[in-house]
């Protein structure tokens, strides 16, 4: 038995060393010269799913553009590495092309653009980061194809593709075209930031399956969520509590399904420092 775990260890040893790493190291992030992340650490790989939770002002979303980039959300300590490199003051565009994904919470409208044609200039600079504008376009008949094959994949409708960018969309038809995107880019690291906002239980279980469609050894997920019902379809490793701009916890599934089933006031109660902070940053959402 000890050979076998002995092997079982070495085979994840070797899996993690060939896997990239997203590294989030002592972060700190303020908004309007207002301090919200507190030095945050973690480590995700691909192929792993974390969740991140924590109540309103907790710093979740701000983690979520300080990752992908988002100008108005200033790192004034800290470093966010990819396979080592820093990217810390690099551009939204060049994180991008590096392997970050953000889902977001509230999509953007783009009246008279249609979604194929986001999408394909999308992959176009991912795939061919050095290409100029106008030049070195995915070739239309190969992209056709491979849109066609996600979205049937996604039990999505191929004229989906044909209407404006989420221009007239339902909510969830806007975190369906998220999801789309995703599977187009194919991000070593993909951050959805409460992706279930706002939905109904068909809608959350319809982006769900397609998450879970595309999860697996080429991707590390970070869930940021309220709730536990995108994480049925999706169950993580490891689960991350924020609380007053600092993770103040990590387990694995059982703590997301303590947290739904139980709420917050036992973690407030044993970092009563974060939950102080917390509470001055939900006064100051609410003023």
């Amino acid at each position: 038995m000890l050979s076998v775990w002995v092997g079982a260890q070495t085979s994840q040893g070797i899996a993690n060393a060939m896997s990239s790493l997203l590294k989030i190291t002592d972060l700190h992030v303020s908004v309007a010269d207002t301090p919200i992340l507190k030095g945050v650490n973690m480590e995700i790989r691909q192929g792993e799913i974390h969740a991140l939770m924590g109540p309103n002002g907790s710093g979740k979303s701000t983690l979520a553009y300080a990752l992908a980039g988002h100008p108005n959300y200033a790192i004034t300590a800290g470093s966010i590495e990819i396979d080592g490199v820093n990217i810390t003051e690099r551009a939204a565009n060049e994180r991008a092309r590096l392997g970050m994904f953000l889902a977001f919470q509230y999509p953007v409208v783009i009246p008279g653009v249609k979604v194929a044609d986001f999408i394909r200039h999308a992959v176009s600079n991912v795939r061919n980061p050095d290409r100029k504008e106008g030049e070195g376009l995915i070739g239309m008949r190969e992209f056709r194809k491979e849109i066609k094959a996600r979205m049937e994949e996604l039990g999505m409708d191929v004229e989906f593709a044909r209407r404006y960018l989420n221009d007239g969309f339902s909510g969830g038809e806007k975190k369906r075209m998220e999801i789309l995107q995703m599977a187009m880019l194919q991000p070593k690291f993909a951050i959805l930031d409460e992706t279930d906002s706002g939905l109904d239980s068909d809608a959350v279980r319809v982006v769900s399956e397609g998450l879970a469609k595309l999860s697996g050894p080429e991707m590390g997920v970070l869930i940021i969520t309220h709730h536990e019902r995108l994480l049925e379809f999706n169950p993580p490793q490891y689960t991350h509590v924020m609380l007053g701009g600092r993770i103040v916890e990590t387990g694995d599934a059982a703590l997301a399904h303590d947290l739904h089933a139980n709420g917050y006031a036992t973690v407030r109660e044993r970092h009563p420092e974060a939950a102080a902070d917390n509470a001055k940053a939900e006064e100051t959402a609410a003023v």
